[in-house]
């Protein structure tokens, strides 16, 4: 087997230390950056062939002065970060991660759904505070507690997050309707109402991909007509799907019960970020796919990549509409 120069730009994402790219090295050298600002993508990738990332953006001007670069690994399943019409005129081989973080999110989404329903985190720190050590009774809770039975979740995007999501909904007695018709959702036994019915929604999860068209969508007009006062917003999806000034004002005027997001448009957050101030606001930081299962898989399914690319049966690739 040819030996390959393999670069790994932004390591640290995907494997902090706990993992080890050195599953690489059958394919040849592997230099691995935990970091790599704007400036140094062009000299880090040198003369590779193969880069391997998550975040760092591949640009036209990149790809002109890399001359000998012919596969880019994805390391995740969005693959905004590349200038994909340039990738394709230059002939490189652009693959990403499908559906590795499936089962992770799913969990994440409804880590968000329990704190509003059960309040696990407020309760638990009064107890440390010593509030049950001063309580009368044998117990009492600082805010309503919820039963998810019954209530009713909408899914805007019903793929293989949101599928899954749905499934845990089930299981919990929830009642599930979707945006958008699909063959799944149908199979599933789902209904699509439109976004306008999603006003009967106790919760409504985003699970969309961001697109030009689409970005900015939940903004003041659409929470006005789907959300009121016990509605809860959940973003495990993009942060540009929403306006998050139009958000926060409306956690702020009480138009919308509550907000919880694992992504921000700007990433790391801003410090001007008005969810930052927000009440009724969860946030956690895009973190939902970090499991050491799911980034074991990641990689596992980036070196099969790699394998089935060499071997010329290249799969998992991406390519412009």
């Amino acid at each position: 087997m040819a030996q390959h120069k393999i670069t790994v730009l932004d390591g640290h994402a995907l494997n902090p230390g706990d993992l080890s790219y050195s599953v690489l090295e059958e394919f040849g050298s592997v230099r691995v950056f935990d970091r790599t600002s704007p400036e140094q993508v062009i000299e880090r990738i040198g003369d590779s062939d193969i880069v391997f990332l998550n975040k760092v953006n591949i640009t036209k001007e990149i790809i002109s002065q890399c001359h000998n670069l012919k596969y880019i690994g994805v390391q995740a399943t969005g693959y905004n970060v590349i200038d994909m019409k340039a990738a394709k005129e230059a002939g490189i081989v652009v693959t990403n991660i499908p559906a590795y973080s499936t089962n992770a999110v799913a969990q994440h989404v409804f880590s968000f759904i329990l704190h509003f329903t059960n309040r696990v985190a407020e309760h638990s720190a009064d107890v440390m505070a010593g509030g049950w050590t001063r309580a009368s009774d044998f117990c009492y809770w600082l805010s309503p507690l919820t039963e998810l039975d019954g209530k009713t979740i909408g899914i805007i995007g019903y793929g293989n997050i949101g599928s899954r999501v749905a499934k845990i909904a089930k299981a919990f007695g929830m009642n599930v309707v979707t945006a958008n018709k699909s063959e799944r959702a149908t199979a599933d036994g789902v209904k699509a109402v439109g976004v306008l019915g999603l006003s009967q929604c106790d919760f409504i999860s985003l699970h969309c991909p961001l697109t030009a068209e689409n970005a900015h969508f939940f903004n003041a007009g659409i929470i006005e007509q789907i959300c009121n006062k016990n509605t809860i917003l959940i973003n495990t999806a993009r942060g540009g799907l929403i306006d998050e000034k139009a958000v926060a004002d409306a956690l702020k005027s009480g138009i919308l019960g509550g907000y919880a997001a694992d992504v921000v448009e700007v990433e790391p957050m801003k410090k001007d970020n008005p969810l930052l101030t927000a009440p009724n606001c969860i946030l956690t930081h895009h973190i939902a796919w970090a499991q050491k299962e799911t980034r074991e898989r990641c990689l596992s399914i980036a070196v099969d990549n790699l394998r089935s690319y060499i071997n010329g049966k290249p799969k998992n690739m991406v390519y412009p509409a």
